[in-house]
C-alpha cells in the first residue's frame, strides 16, 4: 500500500505535525504532489520534499510543487551528472553537447533527433 494511503487511514487529527517527505527520485513531481496532499489531509504540516536524485530537466516539477508551497531539495540532478562526466573526460568529442541539448529540452529532443536522421 502506498504511504500516502497509510497517511489517509491514520488520519492524525490532534494537531499539525511537521512531516518531511523523503524519496529516492523526482522526475515530474506527480507522486510528490499526491504524497503532499495526503499528508496534509491527514493533518501533517509539510513544506519541503527531499530526493536523492532529481531529474532537473522538467521545469514544471518545481513550479507545480511550489504552487503547493513545497520546496524540492535534492543531492544531484542530470545536470550535475553530465557536468561531472565532462570534467572527468568521460564523453567522446561532441557527446557532452548532445547531452546538454537533451537536458535543455527533453520534451522535443527525440523528435528533433529522429528528424535529423532522415
Amino acid at each position: 500500500m502506498p504511504i500516502f494511503q497509510l497517511y489517509r487511514r491514520a488520519g492524525y487529527r490532534e494537531g499539525r505535525r511537521p512531516v518531511a517527505l523523503i524519496e529516492d527520485l523526482a522526475s515530474e513531481g506527480t507522486s510528490k504532489l499526491n504524497f503532499v496532499r495526503a499528508i496534509r489531509q491527514a493533518g501533517g504540516q509539510i513544506d519541503h520534499a527531499f530526493v536523492i536524485f532529481n531529474y532537473g530537466i522538467f521545469p514544471h516539477t518545481e513550479t507545480s510543487l511550489a504552487a503547493e508551497g513545497i520546496t524540492l531539495l535534492s543531492l544531484a540532478t542530470w545536470w550535475d551528472v553530465a557536468e561531472m562526466a565532462e570534467s572527468l573526460g568521460r564523453f567522446e568529442p561532441g557527446q557532452y553537447e548532445k547531452v546538454q541539448s537533451f537536458l535543455k529540452d527533453p520534451e522535443t529532443w527525440p523528435p528533433a533527433r529522429a528528424a535529423a536522421r532522415r
